[in-house]
Order: C-alpha cells, then sequence, then structure tokens
C-alpha cells in the first residue's frame, strides 16, 4: 500500500531535499520514529533523542514478523534493532540524549519542552558558526556514515 501511495518515492525527495538545504538542521526524536518516516527525519547536522524515545526504520512487530514469522518476538527484535537513545548514541546514529523529567516526557511536558529547547538552542549556536557549505558537506558525509560505526 505504501509503494501504491509513493511513499518512498516522498522519502527520497525529502531526504535529497534535506540533505542540500543551506541551513542548519535539527531533528528531535520525541517519541516513536519508525519506518520509512524514522529514515526521512535522519537528515540532520545534529540528531537527538529523548531519553525515553525509540527510532528505527522497521517496528519491533514488523521485525519479528519478516525474520521469524512471529510478532510475539517483537522484544527479541528490538534488541537486536538497538533502538533506544543510549543504543543509538552508541552506534552514532543520534548525537545526544535529551534528558526527560522523572516519570517521563509527559509527566511534565513544560520541562521537557525546555530541555528540548536548551539542546537545540545549544547545537544552533554550534551549527551557525559553521560556514554553510562546509554544513551541507558535513551533512551529506555524517548521513553516509550512517550504520558504518
Amino acid at each position: 500500500e505504501a509503494e501504491a501511495r509513493g511513499q518512498a518515492e516522498a522519502i527520497a525527495h525529502n531526504l535529497e531535499f534535506m540533505a542540500t538545504l543551506k541551513t542548519p538542521i535539527v531533528v528531535v526524536v520525541t517519541g516513536e520514529g519508525g519506518s520509512g518516516g524514522a529514515l526521512g527525519i535522519a537528515v540532520g547536522d545534529r540528531i537527538l533523542m529523548l531519553q525515553n524515545a525509540v527510532y528505527s526504520v522497521i517496528s519491533p512487530e514488523g521485525c519479528a514478523s519478516i525474520l521469524w514469522r512471529d510478532g510475539s518476538k517483537a522484544p527479541q527484535a528490538a534488541d537486536a534493532l538497538k533502538i533506544t537513545a543510549d543504543s543509538l548514541k552508541g552506534l552514532g546514529i543520534i548525537d545526544a540524549i535529551v534528558p526527560e523529567p522523572a516519570g517521563g516526557a509527559h509527566a511534565d511536558p513544560a520541562a521537557t519542552a525546555a530541555a528540548v529547547k536548551k539542546a537545540v538552542l545549544a547545537c544552533l549556536e554550534t551549527l551557525c558558526a559553521v560556514p554553510l557549505k562546509s554544513l551541507v558537506a558535513q551533512r551529506y558525509e555524517k548521513f553516509c556514515a550512517m550504520g558504518c560505526r
């Protein structure tokens, strides 16, 4: 169904467009970034995640169904996919983890928003000092290096 609706082409267009934008791009994963949409937001100069967010190109349920034809193996798939902020930071997929208040982001939306704002502003302060031509080249290299670590 996704192919029939042209989602792959839309994601590819988004990746190409974002890769060449002459402005700093800071991506923040706040909840669940999954499927092709996760890939669609992967082109950023800095990628941040809330500490309890998850980010993957396939859901654990989808992965388990494909690999083992058994959706009940989703926890095993989630472990293998390394979808947590800590795992993705260790793999170099994301750049920073934004701490959440006790009980999670939903427990204190104002504190969560303040933490996200602080993290984004810190990224922008650094990124705005980089010449735009260099920024675009570094962004492309960063995206191409994903998964090589």
